[in-house]
C-alpha cells in the first residue's frame, strides 16, 4: 500500500478556524438540562439566574445582645445611661435570630449591663437604626438576577444559589465526546500482559484516560469506547455507531500520520470531508480534523496521533477550544512568566513548538532546562513546570534570552522549588518525595545533564545546587579538582549524599559473559554508554586508560543515555548487551550486575544558599534516619557519611 501524504500542513489557528467555519451552527446552540445544585458543580448557566426568594428572608440580629427601637435610645450617655426593661423596651437576641416587632437595632451585649438581677438592661450609648442588623435582601432580594449566563458554577456560585432559593439550576448539557482508540497493536490497560508488552507484540491503550479528564475538566461528557483494529470498515462502524448514539464529536486517537496503515484520513474522507491533515506545531503534526456525515446530520471529527504527547497537543489546539465554543467560555489560559533558557533551544523552522521545561527560581530569574521532546514521553509533560511555544518562523532560541512560558504549576509552587542540575541518581526523587511531605511548599526539581554540565550551571548561577560524581584520575579524589577549575569565584559546600556502587549492567543469566571492562571491547559486545560531561562517563574513560585500552574499541561508545535508568532499560530491551551504571538501577529492572567498585556521589551547594530555608529543608530530610534507610533499601549504597559538608570551597 502507497504511504500517504499529509495534504495541508496548515498553522494550527488557520487550522481551527477553517474547522470552526465549517461545523453545524446549530451545535453552537447546545441542549439545556435542569440539574439538581449537587450536580451542578463546574456546569455552565444557560440562562439568567432569579432569585426565588430574598437572603435573608427577615430582618434579623447580627450580633448577640438586644433588640430595641433605636429612636428609643437616643438619650442614652455615660452621664445619662439609659434603662431599659428586658421583654418590654430591650428583647435579649442571639445572631441570625429575627428581630421582635418593632425593633431596628441590636445593642452588642457587650455594651449591656444588667441591674434589679437581670430585669433592666442600661446602655450609655445611643443606637442607630439598622445598628448590627442584617436587614431583609442584604443579600439578594427576590426577583433581582444573581448569575448571568455563561457562568461556570464553582462553590461559591453554588452558595448564591443555594441562597436565592434555586435549587435545580438550567444549564448548558455537556457535549458528548466519543473516543475511539484504533491500532491492531494497541490492548486496553487493563488487558495489557506484560510479556506481550515486552515482547513488542502489544501496546497498552491510555491516552482515553488522558482525554477523558481533558474532556471532563473543560465541562464535556466523553466515552470511550473499545479499541479498534487497523481495519477502515470497523473504524466506520465505531465512527456510525458514535453518531446514532448522539456524539457531538468524535475523537480518533491513532492512525493519523502518513503511514501506510494510517487509517483515519481516509476514514473522515469516504465519510465526509477531511478539511485538514497535518498541522504545522511539534508535537501533533499528524492531527486530522473534518466532519463526517451520516442521515443528514453532521459531526465534527479530530484524528489525533497514537503518540501520547503529539495527542494531547492536538486536543489543547482543537478539541478544547471547540468544547469551550459550545459552552459559551473563554478557553483556559495559563499563566505565563518570563524565563531564561539555560541552553540554546533549537527549533525546525516552519513549525510551531512545544517545548517543555523545569524551572527553577534562582536570584530572582527563572531558569529553564528542556526535558525530553520525544512525542512519546507522557512524563516530559507529568515532569515538566511549563511549556515554552517557540514561533513557527524562528530557528530556536538561544541560551540566556528571556522567552514567555506557560506555566503548568503555580508560581508559588516554582518559587518553593530547589533547581538541581548535574548527575542524576535515584535519591533524587526520594528526596523531592520527603520534602513535599515533611515540608509542604518545597520541592526539589531536578534536570540532569551530567555532574559536569552542573557545575557549569552552578558557575553561571543557573541552578541552586548540582550532583556531582566526577573523579580526578590523577588523585583519585572526587568533586574537589572540577569545583576549583569549574566554580572560580563561587565559595561552595561540598556536601555527601550517599556512597554508590557502580557496575556493568547486562541481561538476566550474562548471555554474552560480559566480567569487566576488557570484555566491553569485544565484538560481539553492544555498550550502551553515558552522555559527556557525566560521572560515569569520566569513570569509564578512566578504566578504560588505566587498562590501556581505547574507546573506540567499545561498540556503542557513542550511543548515549541521560540517566541510569535509560541505560538499564537499553539493557533490558536488547538494544545493548552492556552498560555502566548504578546498582539501584539495574535491581529496579531485574538486571545482572558485575561490580566495579564504589563511587561518592556529591552535592555541590554554593555558600550563598547556605541558610535558604529551602536547602535547610533539604539537608534536614537527608541527615534524617528516614531518608537512609530508604536508600539502603533501593540497594547498592552507603549511607555512612549522608549530609556531611566534606569540604568547604573558597571559590580560589
Amino acid at each position: 500500500m502507497a504511504r500517504h501524504t499529509y495534504l495541508t500542513m496548515m498553522a494550527p489557528g488557520e487550522a481551527r478556524d477553517l474547522w470552526f467555519s465549517r461545523i453545524d451552527t446549530s451545535l453552537s446552540e447546545p441542549e439545556e438540562e435542569s440539574v439538581p445544585l449537587s450536580a451542578a458543580l463546574h456546569r455552565v448557566l444557560a440562562r439568567p439566574v432569579d432569585a426565588l426568594r430574598s437572603s435573608p428572608a427577615f430582618h434579623g440580629a447580627a450580633m448577640d445582645g438586644i433588640a430595641v427601637k433605636a429612636e428609643d435610645t437616643f438619650t442614652a450617655s455615660p452621664r445619662r445611661p439609659l434603662r431599659l426593661e428586658i421583654g418590654k423596651d430591650a428583647f435579649w437576641i442571639n445572631t441570625g435570630h429575627p428581630l421582635p416587632s418593632g425593633c431596628n437595632a441590636v445593642v452588642m451585649v457587650e455594651h449591656v449591663n444588667l441591674e434589679e438581677e437581670g430585669r433592666f438592661a442600661v446602655i450609655e450609648k445611643a443606637a442607630f437604626p439598622w445598628q448590627h442588623v442584617r436587614k431583609l435582601g442584604e443579600d439578594m432580594v427576590a426577583t433581582e438576577i444573581i448569575l448571568a449566563p455563561g457562568v461556570a458554577i464553582g462553590p461559591y456560585e453554588l452558595g448564591a444559589l443555594a441562597a436565592g432559593g434555586v435549587t435545580h439550576p438550567v444549564v448548558l448539557r455537556k457535549p458528548k465526546v466519543v473516543v475511539i482508540p484504533s491500532g491492531s497493536e494497541i490492548v486496553a490497560l487493563d488487558e495489557a500482559k506484560e510479556e506481550d508488552l515486552r515482547a513488542g507484540r502489544a501496546l497498552p491503550e491510555f491516552n482515553s484516560i488522558i482525554f477523558s479528564a481533558m474532556i471532563a475538566e473543560a465541562g464535556g461528557e466523553a466515552e470511550v469506547y473499545p479499541v479498534v483494529p487497523d481495519e477502515p470498515e470497523l473504524i466506520r462502524a465505531s465512527v456510525r455507531r458514535a453518531m446514532e448514539e448522539g456524539a457531538d464529536l468524535v475523537v480518533l486517537n491513532a492512525g493519523s500520520s502518513a503511514g501506510s496503515h494510517d487509517y483515519t484520513a481516509d476514514v473522515i474522507a469516504s465519510m465526509g470531508e477531511l478539511l485538514v491533515h497535518g498541522v504545522a506545531v511539534m508535537p501533533g503534526k499528524p492531527t486530522a480534523l473534518g466532519l463526517v456525515t451520516e442521515g443528514g446530520r453532521s459531526v465534527p471529527v479530530v484524528g489525533t496521533p497514537g503518540y501520547p504527547v503529539s495527542a494531547i497537543v492536538a486536543m489543547e489546539e482543537f478539541v478544547l477550544p471547540l468544547l469551550a465554543r459550545w459552552l459559551k467560555r473563554e478557553p483556559a489560559c495559563r499563566e505565563s512568566l518570563e524565563v531564561v533558557p539555560c541552553n540554546p533551544i533549537p527549533s525546525r523552522p516552519g513549525m510551531e513548538e512545544r517545548v517543555r521545561v523545569k524551572l527553577g527560581m534562582v536570584n530572582g530569574t527563572c531558569f529553564a532546562v528542556p526535558l525530553p521532546r520525544g512525542a512519546g514521553t507522557v512524563t516530559s509533560l507529568s515532569r515538566a513546570d511549563a511549556v515554552i511555544p517557540v514561533e513557527r518562523d524562528r530557528e530556536g532560541l538561544n541560551a540566556g534570552e528571556a522567552v514567555r512560558a506557560e506555566l503548568f504549576r503555580t508560581r508559588r509552587e516554582i518559587e518553593g522549588a530547589l533547581l538541581a542540575t548535574g548527575s542524576h541518581d535515584n535519591t533524587l526523587d526520594l528526596i523531592d518525595s520527603m520534602l513535599r511531605r515533611n515540608h509542604p511548599g518545597f520541592r526539589l526539581t531536578s534536570a540532569h545533564v551530567g555532574s559536569l554540565g552542573g557545575l557549569l550551571a552552578l558557575g553561571r548561577g543557573q541552578c541552586h545546587l548540582a550532583g556531582s560524581h566526577l573523579l580526578d584520575e590523577e588523585t583519585g579524589v572526587y568533586n574537589r579538582s572540577a569545583m576549583r577549575e569549574h566554580l572560580k569565584g563561587v565559595p561552595s559546600l561540598l556536601v555527601h549524599l550517599v556512597d554508590r556502587e557502580q557496575g556493568i549492567m547486562v541481561l538476566p543469566g550474562n548471555p554474552k559473559k560480559v566480567a569487566s571492562f576488557e570484555d566491553l571491547c569485544r565484538e560481539d559486545v553492544r555498550f550502551i554508554n553515558r552522555q559527556r560531561g557525566s560521572g560515569t562517563r569520566v569513570l569509564l574513560d578512566y578504566e578504560l586508560k588505566k587498562r590501556g585500552l581505547s574507546p573506540a574499541r567499545v561498540q556503542g561508545y557513542r550511543d548515549e543515555e541521560y540517566t541510569h535508568m535509560n541505560v538499564a532499560a537499553a539493557v533490558l530491551s536488547g538494544r545493548a548487551d552492556a552498560g555502566l551504571g548504578v546498582r539501584s538501577a539495574a535491581a529496579a529492572l531485574g538486571l545482572e550486575f558485575i561490580s566495579v567498585g564504589v563511587e561518592e556521589y556529591d552535592l555541590v551547594i554554593p555558600c550563598r544558599y547556605a541558610e535558604d530555608a529551602r536547602i535547610l529543608a533539604l539537608l534536614d530530610v537527608i541527615r534524617s534516619d528516614v531518608f537512609k534507610n530508604a536508600v539502603l533499601a533501593m540497594g547498592g549504597y552507603g549511607v555512612g557519611r549522608t549530609g556531611e559538608i566534606l569540604w568547604e570551597y573558597d571559590g580560589k
